[in-house]
């Protein structure tokens, strides 16, 4: 029996306006992803993968279509309602880790879980298991600055997954660092994923990691489309 799909997007439409052109991104896009699948996202720049993860993470609208998540439609939400479902069920990864400069790395893993109303022990507890998890926990009292790119990628997800979002959304996530780094990283990353039963979408452009997903799509004329 197939797994049901944690996240789908259905026939989703995605435009901009550019001066008088209306620039077309998304075009009757269809995805699903399963709980504990990983699924690299490979195209050029361009193409429309920042707004397709954008779209599927409920930070921007469909135009046309609708985002299910864990079996709500979330398109047509209010912002308020689109915010807790993001603070709650879906994680971000970026290039650059975006970690805030002034605290620990415990301290950012503890924010996101501060901010969903956990107490700041229970928020430090599980910051420091998740830390340790990464292989980091040596690690949790430095602040950013004294923490390697990798290290700080690491951190970076480990706070992306600290209110146990049901997806994963990771643009780039290793494409600021060097290819051994990048290895490091993308395991963890990985084992995390198979861990927990997280659904990870990753935009990459290293083909020898997206090789090593469950599969791999790519942006056609707006469209989700298999890559082989």
């Amino acid at each position: 029996m197939a797994t049901e799909a944690v996240i789908e997007l259905k026939s989703v439409e995605r435009h901009y306006e550019q001066g008088s052109r209306k620039l077309t991104i998304l075009n009757d896009a269809n995805f699903s992803l399963t709980p504990g699948e990983m699924v690299a996202l490979v195209a050029p720049s361009g193409a429309g993968k920042s707004t397709l993860l954008h779209t599927a993470g409920l930070l921007e609208r469909p135009d046309g279509g609708d985002v299910i998540l864990n079996g709500r439609a979330c398109g047509r939400l209010s912002d308020d309602e689109r915010t807790a479902i993001r603070r709650n069920d879906v994680g971000f990864v970026y290039q650059f880790h975006h970690l805030l400069p002034e605290f620990s790395a415990l301290e950012n893993v503890m924010m996101p879980q501060l901010l969903k109303g956990l107490s700041p022990a229970q928020a430090s507890e599980r910051a420091a298991q998740l830390l340790d998890y990464m292989k980091i926990g040596k690690r949790a009292e430095h602040r950013p600055s004294e923490l390697s790119g990798g290290e700080q990628q690491r951190v970076a997800i480990a706070r992306a997954v600290a209110n146990a979002p049901l997806v994963l959304l990771a643009d780039e996530p290793t494409g600021n660092l060097d290819p051994v780094t990048a290895g490091y990283v993308f395991d963890a990353l990985s084992a995390l994923v198979r861990q927990s039963g997280l659904a990870a979408l990753i935009a990459t452009h290293n083909h020898e990691l997206a090789g090593r997903m469950d599969r791999r799509v790519t942006l056609a004329e707006g469209k989700i489309v298999p890559l082989r």
